[in-house]
């Protein structure tokens, strides 16, 4: 249920709404548009009537949110979601390019990378401590010592930093140095963890399962806004299906759906949708003109020796002309690229 404010609502006719709200066991979230302030009630609400609440002074209209993804529907908040993450915005008109390695090795790798991405135009580093990895045997990351490597990064570079959360126990720790929670297709239904990240108050970038559907996908971040963290990224990252010529298949599709269906900013990953360096930059290209509000890359400085994914991996050189490709994708969709952050010290 939505429950629609005049426009000349006062302070306490919207204290009485979620009063009123909450004496009927239910819970009220509030968003406050660019023209119009709704409250949304979650929980079993179905069988009570809308009487009460459109009684009440202040209130406009009270509709039904036929979704089962409340606070993500469109239904709830019509207005695309935009929010600043340092140094540049998310979801509005601007594109934002997060980049950099799949995993954090050194202190010599993870610097360089930074460097070589913000001068090619990214806005945000990415780079994993904690790795998922099919194999107990594969590398699992530098942990905080990662961690520390990428606080120096943004330091030099101003670029807040993107770092992949496996586990709540990870958590306490990673609030200490994280600018962006990044929740990896493995986790998308690991409910516990979205339970946990929708306390916290920084934003979270929650990937597609490689076998779910987009309603599940809209579910799971559900489950971060319910929390009260109304700052969530939806990434597309490819789907498994029968064709074994790439490592996944790129739902294009689900750039335009999840437009239509949710206010929240859609970014693709077009490194583990194809698994293939050489594909990286057309679907890069594909995402920008289907609507995507960014996209998220990974780039080695040497994909030869990257302890992971070194075969999706763009070279910086690469990298940099691929942005050169979006950006005139972006101006011919009239939007553009977020500008780089302003803030650069000597290392």
């Amino acid at each position: 249920m939505v429950i629609v404010m005049k426009s000349n609502y006062t302070p306490q006719q919207l204290e009485e709404v979620v009063k009123t709200v909450q004496a009927h066991g239910l819970t009220p979230h509030v968003s406050h548009g660019v023209e119009t302030t709704i409250v949304a009630v979650i929980g079993e609400c179905h069988t009570i009537p809308s009487d009460p609440f459109e009684a009440l002074e202040g209130v406009e209209s009270v509709k039904r949110i036929s979704q089962p993804f409340k606070l993500a529907s469109r239904q709830f908040l019509p207005e695309n979601s935009v929010f600043p993450i340092d140094g540049f915005r998310i979801g509005g008109e601007e594109i934002v390019l997060i980049a950099g390695p799949c995993s954090v090795e050194s202190r010599d790798q993870i610097l360089k990378t930074a460097h070589a991405v913000r001068q090619a135009g990214a806005n945000a580093l990415r780079g994993g401590v904690f790795k998922p990895r099919t194999s107990p045997y594969s590398f699992q990351g530098l942990g905080e010592e990662g961690l520390e490597y990428l606080a120096e990064a943004r330091q030099q570079t101003g670029m807040p930093i993107v770092v992949e959360i496996t586990s709540q126990t990870q958590l306490d720790l990673m609030l200490k140095y994280v600018d962006v929670f990044q929740v990896g297709a493995r986790n998308m239904q690991n409910f516990n963890l979205l339970r946990a990240l929708g306390e916290i108050r920084k934003p979270v970038l929650l990937k597609r399962g490689m076998s779910a559907t987009i309603e599940e996908l809209l579910m799971s971040a559900e489950y971060i806004l319910a929390g009260g963290n109304h700052h969530v990224i939806l990434c597309e990252r490819g789907i498994r299906t029968f064709e074994s010529s790439t490592r996944n298949t790129t739902d294009i599709n689900a750039i335009p759906v999840l437009k239509r269906l949710t206010h929240l900013p859609v970014i693709l990953d077009p490194s583990h949708a194809t698994g293939h360096a050489e594909y990286v930059p057309a679907i890069a290209r594909a995402a920008i003109a289907a609507g995507a509000d960014g996209l998220i890359v990974e780039v080695h400085p040497d994909p030869a020796k990257a302890f992971s994914d070194g075969k999706q991996s763009l070279k910086p050189e690469t990298f940099a002309e691929m942005v050169r490709q979006v950006k005139a994708i972006a101006e011919a969709m009239g939007r553009r690229i977020a500008p780089v952050h302003s803030l650069v010290q000597v290392a």
